[in-house]
C-alpha cells in the first residue's frame, strides 16, 4: 500500500516536472534559455512563412503550379499549431496567475484569454474546411489571421496592448465624441443636400459615409456637396475631423510614453531588489536583471540608462553601509 502511494506520488512529481518543462519551453518564462529561444524562433518563422504562402497562393498561376506545396505546408503548419495550442492549454495551470491554477476551470479560463483565442483562430479555418463546405478564397484570407500569433512574440505589440488597456477610458471618450459629431454632421448634410442630390445623399447612412470620409481627410470624391451651405458644412467637418483624428494619436503617444516610464521604474525596482550587502552584482543577479529587461521589453540602451541614472542619483546603494554598488559582474 505504502509502495503504491509512493509510486503514484513519484509519477505525479514527474508529470508536474514535465508540464513545467513544456511550459518553460513555450516561453512561459526564462527567455534567456537557448531552448526557449529556439522554440520561439521556430514558431515565428513558421507563422511568417504561413502568411507569405497565404499571400502567394492568392496569385492564380502560382496556386496552379505550386498549389500542392502550399497545401502540404498548410497541413504541416496546422499539425504544429494544433500541438502548440493543446500544449498551451495543458500547461496553463503553471501560469503565475492563480486564476489558472485549477485543473479544469483554470484551463477553461485560459481558453478564453485573447492570446488563446488567437491560437484557436489560427487552426480553426483548416478544420472548418474539413467538416463544412466553405469558399476556398475565404479560407485563404482566414489563414492570414495567423499573423496575429506574432503578437505573442512581439514586445512592441505587448506594450501597445497595455497602452490600449490603460487608456481605454480616454479613447472611449474620444470615440463617443466622434460618434456624436458624425451623427450630427451627417444628419445636417442630408437635410441640406438631399433636395438637390437625392441619388447621392439618398439617406442619412449614405451621408454618414460622406462624413467619415471627410472627417478622416480622405476625400474620395464620390459624394460632393453642391450647395453653398453644404460646402461650408463640409469645410467645417474637415477642420473638426483634423482635430478629432489628432486626439487619439495624442492619447496613444502619451500612454505609450507613460507605459515606458512605468517599465523603466519596474526595472529599477528589480535592480534595487537584487542588491545585497557587497559591492558587485553576481552573475545570477545579472541574469535576473536581463530576464526582467526582456520581459519588460526594454532595449539594452534603455536598461543601461536606467542603471546609469540610478547610480548618479544614489538610488543604487548598499542597504547596510549606504555606499554605492559596483554594477560590474564578478569575474
Amino acid at each position: 500500500m505504502t509502495s503504491a502511494i509512493g509510486t503514484a506520488r513519484h509519477r505525479a512529481t514527474r508529470y508536474g516536472r514535465l508540464r513545467r518543462r513544456v511550459y518553460h519551453m513555450l516561453g512561459g518564462e526564462g527567455h534567456l534559455d537557448p531552448v526557449v529561444k529556439l522554440v520561439d524562433y521556430a514558431l515565428v518563422s513558421l507563422i511568417t512563412i504561413n502568411c507569405l504562402f497565404s499571400i502567394l497562393e492568392s496569385v492564380e498561376h502560382l496556386a496552379i503550379v505550386h498549389g500542392h506545396i502550399f497545401h502540404a505546408f498548410d497541413k504541416f503548419s496546422v499539425v504544429i499549431f494544433s500541438v502548440e495550442y493543446l500544449l498551451r492549454v495543458w500547461t496553463a495551470v503553471e501560469m503565475p496567475d492563480r486564476r489558472f491554477h485549477h485543473q479544469v476551470w483554470g484551463r477553461l479560463r485560459f481558453i478564453f484569454t485573447p492570446l488563446a483565442l488567437v491560437d484557436l483562430v489560427a487552426i480553426l479555418p483548416f478544420y472548418m474546411g474539413i467538416f463544412f463546405e466553405v469558399d476556398l478564397r475565404a479560407m485563404r484570407v482566414l489563414r492570414l489571421l495567423r499573423v496575429f500569433k506574432l503578437t505573442r512574440y512581439s514586445q512592441a505589440m505587448t506594450i501597445m496592448i497595455d497602452v490600449l488597456r490603460q487608456e481605454a477610458r480616454a479613447i472611449g471618450a474620444v470615440l463617443f465624441v466622434f460618434a456624436v459629431i458624425l451623427v450630427f454632421v451627417s444628419s445636417l448634410m442630408y437635410m441640406l443636400e438631399h433636395p438637390y442630390q437625392p441619388q447621392v445623399f439618398s439617406d442619412i447612412p449614405s451621408a454618414m459615409w460622406w462624413a467619415v470620409v471627410t472627417m478622416t481627410t480622405l476625400g474620395y470624391g464620390d459624394m460632393v456637396p453642391s450647395t453653398a451651405l453644404g460646402r461650408v458644412l463640409g469645410a467645417f467637418t474637415a477642420i473638426i475631423g483634423v482635430g478629432m483624428i489628432a486626439l487619439p494619436a495624442g492619447v496613444l503617444a502619451s500612454g505609450f510614453s507613460e507605459q515606458l516610464r512605468l517599465r523603466r521604474e519596474e526595472y529599477l525596482e528589480t535592480v534595487e531588489e537584487v542588491i545585497h550587502e557587497g559591492h558587485r552584482i553576481t552573475p545570477r543577479e545579472r541574469r535576473r536583471l536581463e530576464e526582467t529587461r526582456i520581459a519588460l521589453g526594454l532595449s539594452h540602451e534603455e536598461a543601461a540608462n536606467v542603471l546609469v541614472h540610478a547610480v548618479k542619483n544614489g538610488a543604487i546603494h548598499c542597504p547596510h553601509c549606504g555606499e554605492r554598488i559596483d554594477l560590474r559582474p564578478e569575474v
